[in-house]
């Protein structure tokens, strides 16, 4: 029986990600696996690449032929290099941590305040008087007319 290191595609149309399967090359691609010894998320920024690279050891120790695609992430990883007896290639780039945006409150204390608003807001007692004084001048020019 032929062993082949092959990708499982899951995910949706535009954005999918895979597993780095063991599995016997007659099956389908998305088919029946021997074992699962790896993820890789090509859509993520920078690729998110998990290899178990002792399974991979063992795999390729016992003949498992790895699919194009794999072997270039096998080579990314270093482990192709480990299994070939070459030297390791520079380490895989990991993303960065992105600095917390500051709060409203450390925002505004760094700040200090900056004084009252220009335009005071009348208050409803206000605009009821306002309206009161407004119906007695129209009452009081209609009794006049």
């Amino acid at each position: 029986m032929a062993v082949k290191i092959k990708l499982k595609r899951l995910g949706k149309i535009r954005a999918p990600h895979y597993r780095i399967i063991v599995a016997d090359s007659r099956t389908r691609r998305d088919g029946r696996a021997i074992e699962e010894i790896g993820l890789y998320h090509p859509v993520q920024n920078p690729s998110r690449i998990e290899v178990d690279a002792e399974r991979v050891a063992y795999w390729l120790s016992v003949g498992a032929q790895p699919t194009e695609p794999v072997m270039a992430i096998l080579k990314k990883t270093g482990d192709w290099q480990k299994h070939k007896g070459e030297p390791a290639p520079p380490p895989l780039l990991q993303p960065e941590e992105k600095a917390a945006r500051p709060t409203f409150d450390v925002v505004s204390a760094e700040d200090g305040p900056k004084g009252e608003a220009i335009t005071q807001k009348a208050k409803k007692s206000d605009k009821k008087d306002d309206a009161e004084k407004a119906d007695a001048s129209a009452s009081a020019e209609s009794t006049e007319a």
